[in-house]
């Protein structure tokens, strides 16, 4: 069974790698697709089907028009790996922002972070706090951990989902996955039941694209009822020793 199909997405992240496969994945999916950038002269290589709208993801005040109306949101901004200032105002803030922005409205979240996210020391932790404030806001969602981005053979086609977050090489040897494979899975998410209140990494396997993902998301496991954490996650991050 499928939920009501939302009717405009707002993609955050939207000019960059994958937010660009995103936006145009919504667009190809039929959604009313609105694009947050920061400056309108860079949307130029967005879909022409895609809405744009100006804000800064870092200023929640920017962020009325972007939130107005919307039905979804799907979060792909990330900063530069190494910048934990970077990391709490983009990978954190970007989350907080917009829930703030929307005032407690309720809507269909989909957020991408990163393979590794659990592995403590870096500046993954705002990755990891900012999948804690989506679980803690009330809404429907799916975070999405993705691998190495497009190191995947040419047969690498199958969408392979993991959860406990086991794989902490810090290399490809993690699991790849091309950024559309990424767009899709993000995008598939915000219309299915089957993948609410779900956490997984996300990795490519030899093998042809699934058809449908439904029965894809239907093998996973929820996460727990009123838990911070993604199912099987370590409990290594006390809520209590957090910033």
């Amino acid at each position: 069974m499928n939920t009501r199909k939302p009717g405009t997405v707002l993609v955050v992240g939207a000019t960059g790698s994958v937010g660009r496969h995103v936006v145009a994945e919504a667009v190809r999916q039929g959604y009313i697709t609105r694009a947050l950038v920061r400056d309108a002269s860079r949307a130029g290589r967005l879909d022409a089907g895609a809405q744009k709208v100006t804000g800064e993801l870092t200023r929640v005040e920017t962020l009325a028009d972007a939130v107005a109306d919307i039905d979804a949101v799907i979060f792909t901004q990330g900063s530069s790996y190494g910048d934990a200032a970077a990391a709490e105002a983009v990978d954190y803030g970007a989350v907080k922002n917009v829930l703030l922005a929307l005032g407690g409205r309720r809507v269909r979240i989909a957020l991408m972070t990163a393979i590794g996210v659990t592995r403590r020391g870096s500046t993954h932790d705002w990755k990891r706090r900012s999948e804690r404030l989506v679980r803690a806001s009330g809404n429907a969602y799916t975070i999405v951990r993705p691998g190495w981005f497009d190191y995947q053979d040419d047969d690498q086609l199958e969408i392979t989902l993991l959860q406990g977050d086991t794989r902490h090489a810090g290399s490809p040897a993690d699991g790849v996955i091309a950024r559309h494979q990424i767009a899709r899975v993000l995008v598939d998410s915000l219309a299915s039941d089957a993948s609410d209140h779900l956490t997984f990494e996300l990795v490519a396997g030899h093998g042809p694209a699934q058809e449908s993902l439904k029965p894809v998301f239907q093998a996973l496991d929820k996460d727990p009822a009123g838990s911070l954490d993604g199912v099987r996650d370590r409990p290594n991050m006390p809520a209590d020793a957090e910033p």
